[in-house]
Order: structure tokens, then sequence, then C-alpha cells
């Protein structure tokens, strides 16, 4: 026993006389003088460690980024479009465009203030989401014997950019942008995602298509022959008599889109349908191509997943063989 006493105490010295003695780094850093004496009064400096870094950068907020104020502006005047919808084709369709014109320059603003964030591509691509359904969910009310064909294109958009978004981060990792397409997969759609231009026209062009047969919901009976029947007594009495005016500025500035005289206006076929037809005319080609990039989308990112799939199975030895 007391063997062993001697020997744990004989530790507990040598242990306690290591962490008592000084370094001899601490012991010969003395603080030198500008002319490289060392101080006259003998105190000795402490030196900081080496390994200590003091983060000097400003924190940044990054909800307040510039793209991001631009995006949260584009979903304001969406939202404002879509109150306008039902009857006010002119305000709506300008507030719409509005929005998606801004789609173009919250990417410049994101690269020249060097403020791209993976929070900001979200939200783009949630809005841009978000605001064509909600045009295509009015146009399946407005044709309804199309309806399963707009329906259709609601579901291949949301599909395709889930499952592309879904296979990016999963198969090319977490810093891999959705707009990193490698030509080997599939050149065209490397295209679509690299080249500025080709990718604002195909957006705009879809989307100006959609806007042209909203506005040929009012102004073409061809396509909406609801346009060509009577009011009806009871809607054009109202609409002569008029309703009480409302003289508040937010009445004035936020008029009700189901006022007398807007339902005036969306049925005594008051627009002119030459230039929606124009305009559908020409966007109609890059707006099947549109679709078509989002059936590819769908189709390469479905196929990257089975390869990451069957690369896992392997690597996990399956299937696994059954004993007999």
């Amino acid at each position: 026993m007391s063997e062993r006493r001697t020997r744990r105490q004989a530790a507990l010295a040598a242990a306690a006389a290591a962490n008592d003695t000084p370094t001899k780094s601490n012991n010969d850093e003395v603080a030198m003088n500008g002319n490289g004496g060392s101080n006259t009064n003998g105190n000795v400096q402490a030196v900081a460690p080496l390994d200590h870094k003091v983060d000097d950068s400003p924190r940044e907020n990054i909800f307040v980024f510039w793209p991001n104020i631009i995006g949260y502006s584009r979903i304001v005047l969406a939202i404002a479009s879509l109150y306008y919808m039902p009857l006010h084709p002119r305000t709506c369709s300008i507030l719409y465009s509005i929005s998606c014109l801004l789609d173009a320059l919250d990417g410049y603003a994101a690269r020249h203030f060097q403020q791209s964030t993976k929070f900001g591509a979200v939200l783009d691509m949630v809005t841009d989401r978000c605001t064509t359904s909600c045009l295509l969910v009015f146009l399946s009310s407005a044709f309804p014997r199309w309806a399963i064909i707009f329906q259709g294109l609601i579901s291949i958009d949301f599909a395709s950019h889930y499952m592309h978004m879904y296979a990016t981060l999963t198969m090319g990792g977490s810093d891999t942008s959705h707009k990193s397409v490698d030509k080997s997969r599939s050149w065209l759609l490397n295209l679509y995602y690299t080249n500025k231009t080709v990718l604002f026209i195909c957006c705009a062009l879809n989307e100006i298509f959609f806007i042209a047969l909203y506005l040929l919901s009012f102004s073409s009976p061809l396509l909406s022959p609801q346009l060509l029947q009577p009011l009806g007594e009871t809607k054009a009495t109202a609409i002569q008599t008029g309703a009480q005016v409302n003289s508040s500025v937010l009445r004035q500035l936020f008029t009700n889109p189901y006022s007398a005289a807007a339902l005036e206006m969306a049925r005594a076929n008051k627009m002119d349908s030459t230039f929606p037809w124009i305009l559908a005319g020409i966007s109609a080609p890059i707006m099947a191509l549109k679709q078509f990039l989002n059936i590819l989308q769908m189709v390469k990112a479905s196929r990257w997943l089975a390869e990451g799939d069957v690369a896992a199975r392997r690597k996990a030895g399956l299937p696994k063989k059954k004993s007999a």
C-alpha cells in the first residue's frame, strides 16, 4: 500500500510541477520598445495565441439584400394583379407584366452588388411558379373546355422544377446551382440555363402567351362566346343606376373589381382582340418550346436520380443474395 501511495504521489507532484512551470516562450517574450531594446520596467507582456482570429467582417442580413427586396416587390405586384384579375384586364396585365420584368432585374442586381444567395434563388423560383400557376388557374375558369390542358401545364411546371432542384441538391451537392447543367446530360438545358438571352426570351414569351390568352378571354367572342350574351335586366339596371360614390383615398386606389362598371367593361366586349391575337401568335411557338423544356428537364432529373439509386444500391450490396 505504501509503495502504491508513493507512486501516485510522485505522479501527482510531477503533473503539478508541469502546470506551474512557465514555458520558455513566455519567459523569453519581453516587450520591446521602438528602438528594439527591452522594456526597462521589466514587465512581460502576454502575447495572444496565433490561432485566435477576430472576425471583423460586418454581419449581413440576407433578407434585405437588393435582389431579395426586388423579389418582395414582385410578390406585391403579383398579388395586386390577382386582385384586379377577375374584371380589370388592363390593370391586371400591366401589374403582372411589371412583376415578370423584375425577374430579370433581380438577377442583374445580384451580380452587380455581389449578393447572389440561395434564398434569393429559391424566392425567385417560387415566385415564378406561383404567379404563372395563378394565371393558369384563372384561364382554367375562363376556358372550362380547356381546363385539363391548363391543369396539365401547372402540374408539369411544378413537377419538372421540383425534380430538377431535388436532383441537383442530392446528386450535385448543396453548393451546386440548379442552373449548372452539364452538356453531357442535355445540351439544350445547358443552353437554356447558361445563356441569359435564351432564358429571358423563353420565359418572357411564355408569360406573354398566357397574358394574351387572358386578354382574349375579355375581348374575343371566338374564345369566349359568353361575351355576346346580354347583361340582363338586373345587371343593366345596376349599371344605369350606378353605385354610391366612395370618396375615400383607399377606395380610389383599390377600386372594387366586382363593381358595376367593371362588370360592364368585362361583358360589353369593349376591348379590341387584334393585339392579343398578335401576341398569342408570336409567342405560341416559344411557349411550346418552354413546355418541351419542362418535360425534358423532368425526364433528365428522373434519370439522374435513378443513376444515384443504382449506385447507392450497388454500394450497399443490394439486392442481397438469399441464403439457400
